[in-house]
């Protein structure tokens, strides 16, 4: 006598065979196990430094500007025609040289004028001291043909000097520049004539922060690149300090020397100044690539005992590929220079070793 199953338990099976059907048609393999109940996730590989100790130049770097050692922009004094011009353009003239003449065919005649004033006035006088010896001319007399004498001199002397003003000179050793005139223009006292620079040797002035004020001295030597000139240096030594800070940015101004026999600079050249203020024979670096901003603080990932900690650190100076830490790290700690985006404190890293030169 056969037995049907009951309703229930062929509801069971049916149920179960659909589960099988659908986790096979769906591709779902058996979960596989954990790699250890409570173990550690698998070490991530990163490229490590280790911090040191070298020895290292702390640099001042600034932005300047070239000047003459000396210029000035040549202008009359005094009103006339131009009758000479004694210099070529963009040549060298010697100190006291003749640069423009003025026509002073005027202040000729005042002198002349005046000379002769001077010569009635001079025979005047020489009478008038015979007469007062011999009471023959009152002392008021006397006097005056004594101050008619000294005015007209001081007169002659007036004119003489006019008549001087007519030759423009060159007050220093320099390179003239570009004229604005022409023989026969008629120039007015102050107008521009034409300018004189001395460019050896040059002037270069430039900014520094404060901190530095202590470091500053005359006579600190510095080196100075230009665009105009690339690849080369220019040596000189600051020869002047501003006692003066700018309450504004903080700084102050300071001025330089620097030779330039063979010409290659010029006024208004920008430059970029250079000069040592310290040295740091046992500078703490680390690779530049270890530092991780956070916000506004830097840190870097310490490994320790296999793995990373977040670690805050401080930086000094910098040099091409490596940076000075002067608080955070101790000689002899590795740094993580590669890998650091994926790692979070305390996760296990196996490391390779790089040099922790730039």
């Amino acid at each position: 006598m056969s037995h049907e199953p009951s309703v229930p338990r062929r509801r069971l099976v049916v149920v179960g065979l659909l589960l099988v059907m659908t986790a096979c048609s769906r591709g779902d393999k058996p979960a596989a196990p954990a790699a250890a109940a409570g173990g550690a996730p698998p070490a991530l590989p990163v490229l490590v430094a280790t911090a040191r100790t070298q020895s290292l130049t702390d640099r001042l770097r600034a932005v300047g500007t070239l000047t003459a050692n000396e210029s000035v922009l040549i202008r009359s004094e005094i009103p006339g025609r131009v009758e000479r011009i004694h210099f070529e353009e963009g040549r060298p003239v010697r100190a006291g040289e003749p640069l423009i003449t003025l026509d002073g065919a005027e202040y000729r005649a005042q002198v002349a004028q005046t000379e002769a004033t001077v010569t009635v006035n001079s025979l005047t006088f020489r009478r008038a001291a015979d007469l007062v010896k011999t009471n023959m001319l009152s002392q008021q007399d006397y006097d005056q043909a004594q101050a008619r004498l000294a005015e007209s001199r001081a007169l002659l002397q007036r004119h003489q000097v006019m008549l001087a003003k007519t030759v423009l000179r060159a007050p220093f050793d320099g390179v003239a520049g570009l004229r604005l005139v022409s023989p026969g223009a008629y120039v007015q006292p102050g107008q521009d004539l034409v300018n004189l620079e001395n460019l050896d040797p040059l002037k270069v002035e430039f900014r520094v922060p404060e901190r530095h004020a202590t470091a500053m001295t005359v006579g600190r030597p510095l080196t100075l690149r230009v665009d105009a000139v690339p690849g080369r240096e220019f040596t000189g030594e600051i020869y002047a300090i501003d006692p003066r800070l700018d309450a504004a940015t903080r700084t102050f101004a300071l001025r330089g020397r620097v030779p330039n026999a063979d010409g290659l600079l010029r006024p208004g050249m920008f430059a970029q100044v250079e000069m040592t203020v310290g040295e740091r024979p046992a500078a703490l670096v680390i690779p530049e690539q270890a530092i991780v901003p956070r916000g506004e603080k830097l840190y870097v990932f310490r490994v320790v005992d296999g793995k990373v900690a977040l670690t805050p650190v401080s930086p000094g100076l910098r040099s091409p590929g490596i940076v000075e830490i002067t608080n955070g790290l101790a000689a002899g700690d590795t740094v993580v220079i590669e890998g650091q985006m994926k790692l979070r404190e305390g996760m296990p890293v196996a490391a390779r070793a790089q040099e922790a030169g730039p």
